[in-house]
């Protein structure tokens, strides 16, 4: 198979694949371009993916975009024993289940609606009721994670997978909202955020970022 490449870099989304491909042990190559930097309407990158759109890959014959498809496809294609695997119908049910919820109701839902009225205003507009109201809205789905994470260190019971990596980038994002994590919420995201492959993720997806702290561009 030809080499990895990864496209997009300085979201939560983005970080999904970056995350997945650093716990898999996988070298890539990553073009680290962003989501409303006029990089992705470019003849070249419109020709690989009309959505104009990152995360994207390329891996051989695949093409893909969408950070969920993207770390999937990566884990199916080299599973590794410290990325859980569903094995029967019911448990890639189950894990769609949290996959699906996360991204329904806290990254689409509540977090990116926010982000259209705090970041991207120039486009959307201003509209603070509508961001008191995912505040309450993402507040009511953080109790539910809270009394999950009770009881169970990762989404699944088996072990750290998927659903974590995308729960995880959404707590990121939360807090950078200043988002309060209830306690189970914020002692899950502490352990996840000690793992090698985050810290290297997080390193790689926000560079630029970092560089722009440091004063280092």
């Amino acid at each position: 198979m030809s080499e990895l490449v990864l496209w997009g870099a300085g979201t939560a989304r983005t970080l999904r694949p970056i995350w997945m491909a650093e716990e898999l042990g996988l070298a890539y190559q990553l073009n680290a371009i962003g989501p409303r930097t006029g990089e992705t309407q470019t003849e070249a990158y419109t020709a690989m993916t009309r959505k104009q759109k990152v995360p994207f890959l390329q891996y051989g014959e695949a093409r893909l975009s969408e950070s969920m498809a993207i770390a999937r496809y990566l884990r199916d294609m080299h599973p590794h024993e410290g990325v859980y695997m569903p094995d029967t119908p019911l448990a890639h049910a189950k894990e769609d289940e949290w996959c699906n919820y996360v991204y329904g109701e806290i990254d689409e839902t509540s977090l990116y609606v926010m982000r259209r009225h705090y970041d991207l205003t120039d486009i959307y507009g201003a509209a603070p009721e509508v961001v008191e109201s995912c505040r309450g809205y993402l507040a009511r789905h953080m109790a539910v994670l809270d009394a999950h994470l009770e009881k169970h260190q990762t989404l699944l019971p088996q072990g750290f997978g998927m659903a974590d990596i995308l729960l995880v980038s959404c707590l990121d994002w939360a807090l950078f909202y200043s988002v309060p994590l209830p306690e189970n919420v914020e002692t899950y995201r502490a352990a996840m955020a000690e793992r090698p492959a985050y810290q290297k993720a997080m390193a790689v997806n926000y560079a630029a970022l970092m560089e722009a702290l440091n004063g280092t561009t």
